[in-house]
């Protein structure tokens, strides 16, 4: 009986932890993906020409749309990108 419980409650803990997980990354792939729209919205509309280089898709990754900001601000300050 008692190792049931301990099943039960390691299941538990289990599921717990793989949701928080889930929910963290679903967020980022959200932040993400709306980091990298803008920077093509910033392309077509503002006649930037940011390259899609692996570190603008890493800012964008760990950043989100604050980051792909920023991307757009330096680009069109001419600074980089």
């Amino acid at each position: 009986m008692v190792i049931e419980i301990v099943v039960v409650l390691v299941a538990i803990i289990i599921a717990l932890l793989l949701y928080k997980v889930l929910k963290t990354v679903k967020n980022m792939v959200v932040n993400t993906v709306l980091g990298v729209v803008l920077l093509l919205i910033a392309n077509f509309a503002l006649g930037l020409e940011i390259a899609f280089t692996w570190v603008t898709i890493l800012v964008c990754a760990i950043a989100g749309v604050v980051g792909a900001v920023l991307i757009v601000l330096l680009a069109y300050l001419g600074i980089y990108f």
